[in-house]
């Protein structure tokens, strides 16, 4: 067998939404990762509920890029495409490159399989134009049946192992071990073990079939790590990762932590994750509505909780009467905005990033409220830890922005050590002002104390009204209005954020790009490529949005090109536009519901230097 040493590969996994191709791919990134590789996923599936089998609006894919070093995107194009079926085929093979390996289950195309594909022969390669020595045909539903005829399973029970045959063949053609993925298995389906051990027999038999009969048609390739760090390492998805930071904040701060959510997708993950660690003295409740899924969470906070609520972009809309409610008492909130396609129910399943202006203005009044977004699946950790921080320090609602893209991506995570991690120190009131404190006393920097409900000589009254400065009774007084309206703004302004860091070319580079949250990874790759093109390129990008970084103006106004790349119609650059005096940057804008391509961003970029 001859195996060949890769730097990097990109695979599809492909079929009908029941095919388990999340599943399969889920489990390839986790044996990757495990080993030590680079990795980045990007699950795309449609919002369907169940579309009709077959057909071409019900295909689920899953892609995973796999590197020796950093890779920062799921990729452009894929290297190995598994199409369980011929819808699959048919829609994804554009995203294949030209001399991409291609895994079929040639049962899954019969006349019927075809005509739902919309295909209008038999020779459905020829009509796509696929070379046949591209492809390795087989009989795939036909082995999985054979693989456990004597197990007694139904035919409905054993077509759902399917995906574990082509993730045996995928494992196969990548040297992978399989004991990593038989160990997840059993874990996943520990209460079921006869269902786990079914799918190890598939996974098992489709690694066999391609080293009995393809291993002199196909080579085997292999992906050595260069640059090991020590440590334990897992897959990790965002919305896992938002839920550990949420949980590594509590516990840093010494507090309960509460979720008050509503399901929505595709936050929901990160109320069932949290859902499962009561051990660690983690309170979540489904609500009826949005609204009340923020307003219990509130109620957490004034009780002394780490209180966070998530949502997506249309459950913002319904969370903003609450979340000013926080801004006017001044309790810390976390909230978190995983972003979807809108407007409306858009693009459920899909990734944008349009929430921006809606989160930093989609408020009644001068409503002033800390925004940062995470730019990776892994990053969604510290980006919810530090979003925990702030709120709890500066005792402010605070938004979190992830989006679909991230928070249902994966990459290898290295499994922090919390002492590492900055302490969080809520700015509770000192007992030695019993007797003279008043709910809006302030320290010097801005901040008002907390007096946690239920402590003794600090009882008090908060709400929605506007109150004195002084005494903190109801006011309507307009300088007293205008003097709070001044101090909630001066405190958000003070909080204190990093400098924004310019990487690559930071000195003397001819383009700088800019960009906010989880497009980092994109066009950190079209940066890369641009500067082993030779040309002169930098990168900055917003994790902080309110208040920006120090620095900002001073970055932004340096070079002689830049560009804003956002998934929006150019809510970030309308932004900077506002708060840096001169700023008149280029735009490059995308609102298709998937991730960049890092082609396109290039192509786009060599142009606005030639300008």
């Amino acid at each position: 067998m001859n195996i060949e040493e890769l730097s990097e590969v990109v695979v599809r996994f492909s079929g009908d939404s029941g095919d388990g191709m999340q599943l399969a791919g889920n489990i390839f990134s986790t044996i990757s990762a495990t080993v030590g590789n680079s990795i980045s996923t990007f699950p795309d599936y449609p919002a369907d509920i169940r579309a009709p089998q077959g057909s071409l609006t019900g295909v689920s894919g899953f892609q995973v890029h796999i590197g020796a070093d950093k890779v920062y995107t799921p990729g452009d194009l894929c290297d190995v495409l598994v199409a369980m079926n011929a819808a699959a085929l048919k829609t994804q093979l554009k995203y294949a490159k030209s001399n991409a390996t291609i895994i079929i289950d040639t049962d899954s195309f019969g006349p019927k399989d075809l005509e739902k594909a919309q295909f209008q022969s038999e020779d459905y390669l020829g009509e796509m134009g696929i070379d046949h020595d591209r492809v390795i045909s087989c009989p795939l539903t036909t082995m999985v049946k054979e693989c456990l005829a004597d197990t007694g399973m139904d035919n409905k029970a054993v077509m759902k192992c399917r995906n574990m045959f082509a993730l045996g063949l995928v494992c196969w053609l990548f040297d992978r071990d399989l004991n990593i993925a038989f160990n997840f298995l059993r874990g996943k389906f520990a209460k079921k073990p006869n269902i786990a051990e079914a799918n190890i027999r598939v996974i098992q038999a489709g690694y066999d079939y391609g080293h009995n009969t393809h291993s002199s048609a196909h080579n085997v390739y292999r992906i050595e790590t260069k640059d090991k760090v020590a440590g334990r390492y897992m897959d990790i998805t965002g919305n896992k990762a938002t839920a550990y930071g949420f949980i590594a904040a509590a516990e840093k701060a010494g507090l309960k932590l509460y979720l008050g959510s509503y399901p929505i997708t595709p936050a929901t993950d990160v109320l069932h994750e949290l859902s499962k660690h009561k051990s660690l003295g983690v309170i979540t409740v489904q609500c009826e509505d949005e609204i009340a899924g923020c307003a219990s969470s509130l109620g957490a906070s004034f009780a002394g909780a780490l209180a966070v609520t998530s949502t997506s972009g249309p459950g913002i809309c319904l969370k903003s009467e609450a979340m000013n409610l926080a801004v006017i008492m001044e309790l810390p909130l976390v909230v978190l905005d995983v972003q979807r396609g809108g407007p409306a129910t858009g693009l459920p399943t899909k990734s944008e990033q349009t929430d921006l202006l809606q989160v930093l203005f989609g408020r009644n009044g001068d409503s002033p409220m800390p925004v940062m977004a995470a730019f990776s699946p892994t990053d969604c950790f510290d980006a919810a830890y530090e979003a925990s921080k702030i709120a709890l320090e500066h005792m402010t609602p605070v938004v979190l922005l992830t989006d679909a893209y991230i928070a249902n991506g994966s990459g290898a995570f290295r499994l922090p050590d919390l002492c590492e991690y900055p302490d969080i120190n809520p700015p509770y009131v000192p007992e030695e002002m019993k007797g003279t404190w008043t709910p809006y006393m302030r320290k010097e920097n801005g901040t008002r104390y907390w007096a946690v409900a239920g402590r003794e000589g600090f009882e008090h009254i908060l709400g929605g009204l506007e109150k004195d400065d002084k005494t903190g009774a109801i006011s309507t007084n307009p300088e007293n209005h205008d003097l709070m309206t001044r101090k909630r703004q001066a405190k958000i302004d003070a909080i204190p954020v990093p400098d924004i860091v310019v990487e690559g070319d930071k000195d003397d580079a001819e383009l700088l790009i800019v960009g906010f949250g989880g497009t980092y990874g994109h066009l950190r790759a079209a940066m890369d490529q641009m500067r082993a093109e030779g040309k002169k390129v930098a990168l900055a990008q917003f994790r902080y949005i309110n208040p920006l970084p120090a620095n900002a103006a001073e970055v932004l106004t340096r070079y002689p090109n830049v560009v804003v790349a956002e998934q929006n119609m150019g809510q970030l650059a309308g932004w900077l536009r506002m708060k840096v005096d001169g700023f008149c940057p280029a735009q490059y804008n995308e609102v298709k519901g998937q991730p960049f391509k890092v082609a396109d961003l290039v192509k786009a970029f060599y142009a606005i230097i030639k300008k």
